[in-house]
């Protein structure tokens, strides 16, 4: 019991100390940003702040999107998919070889739906083939097949693609927004505005829709689902299916504002977080979540040295565990079947 209590207090000071220094280096700055009357417009504090929010906020869409398939299968099966990163990358390099012009070249616009509709069947032909297989077994061995998945996934995507970053080129590469002096990126904002209207449809879906109500109904009870007549296992492949179109959306989001490469699906991790800071269960809860941590990182690497800034997401992880272990929208959900 001594070596788990010394890591946990362990835990607790780093992340205190964390939220000390950034509150500090903060109040310092803001001090700054009110002296420096002389700067000119659009080089101040409080737009370089702005800039912060929407680069934190478009990094935190993607990370939200990830956390929404980490919840869709955890409903549907209790398990945990840690491939679900590399579900966004591969969909970002399946987006990438139809649509630029040094592969198959299709147009942008009928690419991107079709790279999700291959992801969702893939989704849909693992559980059918792979994860169904594992009925039965315990929670921990879905977990493991899961992970060799994400491997098998990085090293396919490297034989074919290779290792070199790839960038997807979209019709609005390069756009720029401008409010007053505050420059937005269309990619950015596009991204935040797609994960707001991908998050409000699934919402809607799972309270509206009767295939959403069912999903809902085999996630919290497959027994009593399965006695009034829900076909639970073919739910469950549908769920997986939606978890893959969902993590091809984020994919083509992520490519179309940065290079990818294999060592991509690694932010599913910071995703996992995500997760885990807004409630697993929670569609709504993974998508604040993701935005918490997309919003920490830059604050965190613009008032933090370097090595602090990289841990700051997981030590705010680590607080809301210590505190609040549930989530913080563990309260919201009702079982309803």
């Amino acid at each position: 019991m001594v070596l788990p209590l010394a890591y946990w207090l362990q835990y607790v000071f780093v992340s205190v100390k964390l939220l000390r220094q950034l509150i500090r280096d903060y109040r310092k700055l803001s001090k700054t940003g009110k002296t420096t009357k002389q700067k000119p417009r659009g080089e101040g504090f409080d737009l370089d702040m702005m800039q912060l929010v929407i680069s934190g906020l478009a990094n935190g869409s993607v990370y939200g999107l990830i956390a929404l398939g980490f919840v869709l299968i955890y409903k549907a099966t209790e398990a945990v998919n840690f491939a679900q990163g590399d579900f966004m990358m591969l969909g970002a390099f399946i987006t990438i070889w139809l649509a630029n012009p040094q592969f198959l070249g299709i147009d942008f616009w009928i690419a991107v739906p079709l790279a999700i509709s291959i992801m969702a069947v893939l989704g849909y032909l693992l559980d059918l083939f792979v994860i169904r297989k594992m009925f039965g077994q315990p929670q921990i061995a879905v977990v493991i097949l899961t992970i060799a998945l994400g491997f098998i996934i990085r090293f396919v995507v490297g034989a074919i693609w290779k290792h070199e970053p790839q960038l997807l080129e979209t019709p609005f590469a390069g756009r720029e927004l401008r409010i007053g002096e505050l420059v937005l990126g269309f990619e950015e904002v596009a991204v935040i505005v797609v994960t707001l209207l991908l998050t409000l449809f699934l919402f809607l879906f799972f309270r509206k829709a009767k295939l959403g109500k069912a999903m809902q109904a085999a996630s919290q009870n497959q027994l009593a689902a399965y006695y009034v007549g829900i076909p639970v296992k073919r739910i469950q492949s549908l769920v997986w299916a939606l978890a893959g179109a969902v993590a091809a959306v984020a994919g083509v989001l992520f490519a179309s504002k940065g290079a990818v490469d294999p060592s991509t699906g690694l932010l599913g991790i910071k995703a996992f977080a995500a997760a885990v800071i807004g409630g697993f269960g929670s569609l709504p809860g993974a998508l604040i979540g993701g935005l918490i941590i997309g919003l920490i990182e830059p604050f965190a690497a613009y008032a933090l040295p370097a090595g602090y800034s990289q841990i700051a997401p997981y030590a705010v992880m680590l607080l809301v565990l210590i505190f609040r272990p549930a989530g913080i929208f563990s309260q919201m959900q009702k079982k309803k079947v």
